[in-house]
Formats: C-alpha cells, sequence, structure tokens
C-alpha cells in the first residue's frame, strides 16, 4: 500500500512539470511525431531522473509473487546444497583446496609485500586509485546534472558482459561500470608495475587476478546488473528459482562438483549428429582404437595419412559435422586418413605413460596402417599434446632408425615451453605435487579438472556468462556443437599426465634433447622430415610465439604458418566458410615478432596451403582403399565405442 502510495506521490509531481519537458518525453514515445525541440542539456547518457518511465522496470510490481519465488529460490538453493554436501558425507568425495588456495595466497602475499615493503610507493598506489574513485563521483554528479563527462572506463565499451544500455544511461550502473573496470585496471597494473616479483610469480599473480576481476564483475550479480534486475522485477523472481533449480542438476550431474552446461546436451550425440563421416575401427589396443575412413575419390594419394588427437581431448573436434569437418575435407582431397581415437582411461590405466602411449598408440597405429595398405611412407599430424606426443615418438623413432613418417604437420603443437601460456600457471612444482597427490586415488586426473582448467583460461567467457545465463536469468543454454566437444571431458592416465607436466611444463626437456623416453634420451634434431607446423594467433593454450620458437627446434626443414583466431576456430576453418585468415613467411628464425612484421596474410582458410604443402611431398596417385583392406576385418563403425565413453 505504502508503495502505492509512493508511486503516486511520483506521479503527482511528474504531473507538476513544465509541459516543454511532457512534450519532448511524448515526443519520444514510439510511433510518435518529433514535433518538439529536444531540451539542450539532454547529452548522449544523460538520464532524467523525474522521468518515471526509466525506473518503472526496477520496480517490483508483485510483491506477493516475488516473495513467493524468493521462498521457492531458497528452498532449490537446499537441494543444490544437499547435493553438495551429499558425496562428501558418504565419502565418495574429498575435496584438497589446500594445493591451489595455498598458491593463491602465496601468490598474493609475494605481490603485497612488493608494494608494502616501500611506504612511498603504497601510498601512491592507493592515491592514484582513490583519485580515480573521486573522479568517477564527481563525474557522475555532473552527469546527473546534464553535463558532458569523461568516461574512465571507455575503453571497455565493446566487452560484451555490458551491452545492456542502462549500463551507460542509468547513473547509478554507470558508476559501478565505471568503478569495476577502473579497479581491474588498476589491479591489473600493480601486477605489471611490480618489477621485485620473479616472472613466474608475476604471471601466477596477473592470472589470479584475472579470475578475480572476472568473478566480482558487476554483470555476475542480480542487484549489480541492471539487465539481471529487470528480468528478475519482470518475472517477479521466477528465474532464480529455475536458475536455482538447474544448478541443483548440475551439482547431481558433476556427482558433487559443478558440472557447467554450456550447451544443450540432449541435442547432441556422437555418432548421430557428430562425428559422421563414414568409417570403421579397424583395430583396437588397451588405449587407443584405430578407425579407417572410407574413400570419396576415385583416385587417392599412395601416402595415408594419420592424425593423432590430443587424449585431454575427444578427437571428433576435427569431425564435428559434415560442414566442419577436416577429417572428411581430407578424405575428399584423396587422403586415406586413419585416426587415432584415445580411450577414456579408468584405474586400470593408470600406470599407461608416454612410452606406453608412443608404442601402443602412435606405433601401434603406424602398424595398423602399414598392414592395411602395405605403405609404410605415412603423413602424420598431430594436434595439441597428441602433436607434442608425436613429436617425441618421432625423436625415439629416429633413435631407433624407424622412418615410417614421411612428413609431419603439427596443428598448434608446443615442443618448447618457456612461453606455454597461462597453463603454466598450473605447472610450477608445488601445483604438479598436488594434481599427482590427487591423481593417486584413482589412478587418473578427473577430466573436469581438465576442463575447468581450460575454461578458466577465459573465463569471462567460458565460465561467468553461463553461471549468469544459467543460474540468474534461469535460461538453457543455446545448442552449439562445439561446446559440447568442450564439456565432453577425459581422464588422464596418473603415470602419463605427470610425465607430460614434468617432462615439458616444469623442466621443457623435449626442446633441451633431456627427455628420456623408453630408457633412450631423445633429441628433436633427429627428425630430419619435413615439418608444416601451424599456429593460431590467439591461441590460449599453445602460444603462436611459443609454436615459433618450437620450429626451431626440428632438425629437417620447417613451414611456420599462423592462423589468425585460436587454438579450435584456427584449426578448425573450413574454406568455403570464408572465415579469418593466415600468414605465411621465410623460415622460423630470429625473433617472432619480426617474421610477424614481414609475413604475407593470406585470407580465409590454411586448409588448401597444406594440401599444396603436402602434395609436393608425394603426389602420387592409386586406387582407394576400403577400410581393412581385406587384411583386417571391421570391429565397428566409425566413431568406435572408446570415444563414447563420458565421465
Amino acid at each position: 500500500m505504502a508503495a502505492k502510495k509512493h508511486r503516486k506521490g511520483q506521479t503527482r509531481r511528474a504531473n507538476g512539470e513544465d509541459s516543454s519537458k511532457k512534450s519532448a518525453r511524448k515526443a519520444d514515445e514510439p510511433g510518435a511525431k518529433d514535433t518538439v525541440d529536444r531540451p539542450q542539456d539532454d547529452s548522449p547518457g544523460h538520464q532524467d531522473l523525474t522521468d518515471l518511465s526509466a525506473i518503472e522496470p526496477f520496480v517490483v510490481k508483485d510483491p506477493e509473487a516475488m516473495a513467493r519465488n524468493m521462498a521457492h529460490m531458497v528452498e532449490e538453493m537446499g537441494k543444490a546444497a544437499a547435493a553438495w554436501v551429499k558425496p562428501r558425507e558418504t565419502g565418495e568425495k574429498t575435496d584438497s583446496l589446500s594445493g591451489p588456495a595455498t598458491d593463491i595466497v602465496n601468490t598474493f602475499s609475494k605481490l603485497s609485500e612488493y608494494w608494502l615493503s616501500d611506504p612511498k610507493r603504497s601510498i601512491e598506489a592507493q592515491t592514484h586509485l582513490l583519485s580515480s574513485y573521486f573522479d568517477i563521483w564527481s563525474g557522475s554528479m555532473r552527469k546527473m546534472s546534464g553535463e558532458e563527462t569523461v568516461d574512465p572506463a571507455a575503453s571497455h565499451l565493446k566487452d560484451r558482459r555490458f551491452a545492456d544500455e542502462d549500463w551507460q544511461n542509468n547513473a547509478f550502473f554507470s558508476f559501478l561500470r565505471q568503478v569495476y573496470w577502473v579497479t581491474s585496471d588498476w589491479a591489473d597494473k600493480l601486477v605489471k608495475d611490480a618489477d621485485g616479483l620473479d616472472p613466474h610469480t608475476r604471471h601466477k599473480a596477473a592470472f589470479y587476478v584475472k579470475q578475480l576481476t572476472s568473478a566480482l564483475s558487476p554483470s555476475n550479480f542480480v542487484l549489480t546488473n541492471p539487465e539481471l534486475y529487470k528480468d528478475t522485477v519482470e518475472e517477479s523472481g521466477e528465474n532464480l528459482v529455475r536458475g536455482m533449480r538447474m544448478l541443483a542438476e548440475d551439482i547431481r550431474a558433476g556427482k558433487g562438483d559443478l558440472r557447467l552446461r554450456q550447451t544443450d546436451y540432449d541435442k547432441f550425440a556422437v555418432g548421430e549428429n557428430l562425428a559422421l563421416t563414414p568409417g570403421k575401427v579397424i583395430a583396437q589396443s588397451e588405449i587407443c582404437q584405430v578407425i579407417q575412413y572410407a574413400p570419396a575419390t576415385e583416385k587417392v594419394l599412395k601416402r595415408p595419412l594419420l592424425i593423432c588427437p590430443p587424449w585431454i581431448n575427444k578427437f571428433y573436434i576435427l569431425d564435428l559435422n559434415p560442414q566442419k569437418s577436416f577429417i572428411k575435407w581430407a578424405v575428399e582431397q584423396g587422403h586415406t586418413v586413419f585416426v587415432i581415437s584415445w580411450v577414456n582411461p579408468d584405474e586400470r590405466h593408470a600406470g599407461k605413460d608416454w612410452e606406453a602411449y608412443a608404442r601402443e598408440g602412435v606405433g601401434f597405429a603406424l602398424d595398423t596402417v602399414e598392414k592395411v595398405t602395405g605403405e609404410r611412407k605415412v603423413n602424420a599430424i598431430g594436434y595439441c599434446v597428441g602433436g607434442t606426443l608425436l613429436a617425441a615418438t618421432l625423436a625415439l623413432f629416429a633413435k631407433e632408425g624407424d622412418n615410417r613418417v614421411a612428413s609431419a604437420t603439427f596443428f598448434t603443437t608446443q615442443v618448447d615451453f618457456v612461453h606455454a601460456g597461462d597453463l603454466m600457471v598450473f605447472a610450477d612444482a608445488e601445483n604438479i605435487d598436488s594434481i599427482e597427490e590427487n591423481m593417486k586415488a584413482h589412478g587418473y586426473l578427473d577430466g573436469s579438472k581438465m576442463a575447468t582448467a581450460f575454461n578458466m583460461l577465459r573465463a569471462s567467457e567460458l565460465i561467468w556468462p553461463y553461471v549468469v545465463n544459467n543460474y540468474l536469468k534461469g535460461k538453457e543454454p543455446m545448442p552449439f556443437d562445439l561446446l559440447y566437444w568442450n564439456s565432453d571431458a577425459t581422464r588422464m592416465p596418473a603415470a602419463n599426465h605427470s610425465y607430460y607436466l614434468r617432462n615439458c611444463y616444469l623442466e621443457n626437456n623435449l626442446s633441451n634433447d633431456r627427455m628420456v623416453l623408453a630408457g633412450k634420451t631423445i633429441s628433436l634434431k633427429d627428425i630430419k622430415i619435413p615439418v608444416y607446423n601451424l599456429a593460431t594467433r590467439e591461441d590460449h593454450i599453445a602460444p603462436a610465439r611459443s609454436v615459433f620458437i618450437g620450429s626451431g627446434c626440428f632438425g629437417g626443414k620447417v613451414t611456420y604458418v599462423m592462423s589468425g583466431s585460436g587454438h579450435i576456430a584456427g584449426v578448425v576453418n573450413p574454406p568455403d566458410r570464408k572465415k579469418y585468415q593466415y600468414w605465411t613467411g621465410g623460415k622460423p628464425v630470429g625473433e617472432f615478432d619480426a617474421w610477424v612484421a614481414k609475413a604475407k596474410e593470406h585470407p580465409g582458410s590454411w586448409w588448401p596451403h597444406w594440401q599444396s604443402w603436402i602434395e609436393k611431398q608425394d603426389h602420387h596417385m592409386v586406387d582407394p582403399r576400403e577400410p581393412g583392406g581385406g587384411k583386417l576385418n571391421s570391429i565397428e563403425d566409425a566413431p568406435g565405442s572408446y570415444v563414447r565413453v563420458r565421465v
């Protein structure tokens, strides 16, 4: 009742305005003719505080329904809490936060120590922040008076989290946005200017600050996000009820951990609308299946093509659908394509190390290709960590006199890890010790752990937008095949993962001729075959600079190509989509920035450029080869059963 009286009072005060203002507002209504001159003080972004239509979307219309839905929301939150607690009470799940939590505290302690150790430096930093806040406050006051002001966060206006017009037009939310960005930029500057920190600690501090600022963005909370606030008012809180119900469902789906849904999982199924290129599983070991795809041309290249994908993700990123499939495209270019499909490991695979993946994976697949086609010479592709394994295996094979791989292509693959990007945050000695301790319980690293780490690399794009959409807006995410694949996580065998983290990220042994595999110290310089080394410009996992530096580790001729976009989109870029671009240049020697400055840009996909490179290695053609080639029986249809196992 009081609310109604208050609104009536506002209406009476509004009716007392001069007629020119009312006429101006009326002219702004949809369909109205602009017959009245607008007030001269109506500067861009200025909000007329006496205009009830501006605040109407923020006023609760049905307090009773809102109260009822708030009660339902609390009930659903209780269910979510119960889903989190239950597996911990039964002992099915235990939490070990000491590792990451301790690392964050230690990192920020070192950062704080640097700034507090010099009072003058500390006071200057605090004064800079406080003066920025004062400027925002005074600017907001002037803006409310109709004056034009300078937005100190103008450089961030294109951020999609702040797309709603009220982030600029509404004085309160504009103030929050500016304070957020000024504080975030200030925190980033604290890290960048901390000259007393060692490079690794500074890198970790920058990463953790980014995670913190992403989490604390006002766009992530109902009361500080105008779009969420208006949605909640309009629906009387029903959005929050749906959101908390989804939260409980996602915690149950994660068996006590949050399995953040990024897409509608019910819309996709491997083998039904994903991974559709026709083929057969023709061989199988304990750690992989080997798939051969059916030919699609009257003649095929004499050299077969073997693809070694990462085991951290599933191979069908290269066969999402017929429009995006690199595998289908390669078949249509005349390749006899074989793909390794890695097992989703469990306790039985705990002892499978890099040698096992080299022998029972890459070596087993090469044996299969030779048995089916009769060809000893093979073109091989390795993607991401699959490429790192392939490079190490080729170095081992070179020691042993095995020369079956005649050319190697690497997609976003690191062999030198000095500039390995933000994943280095998780790969120092303390974190690796914690990961190894975690893997002891079951003999593997749970796939959700790695998926979370990858999502954290782009938290403002891969975590918080879905938290807002799912649990605060209460909306189901849109179906998207790439995000379905991204959520289709795999486990990592303890021995394999520990070897990878220590030899590559921690000690950088592979590029320094120190890696010991199968009892032999291997060297990438022994790889004399032609190499096509693809990087992507915006890669967060295998930075283009890191891939460029790695090019100098091989002993043969290396063709370095940089594609536009990132780790996935830069690789999965079919020519007919005419998206992005790629750069080619001279030998990958000297400074990376100098190479980029002189490189030639080409529009569209790099795929045809790679095909031309492959044909220069050996262009001879033969009759097409059916899966199995009459030598091996089909075990099952592609994409096989290993790839269908979910965690």
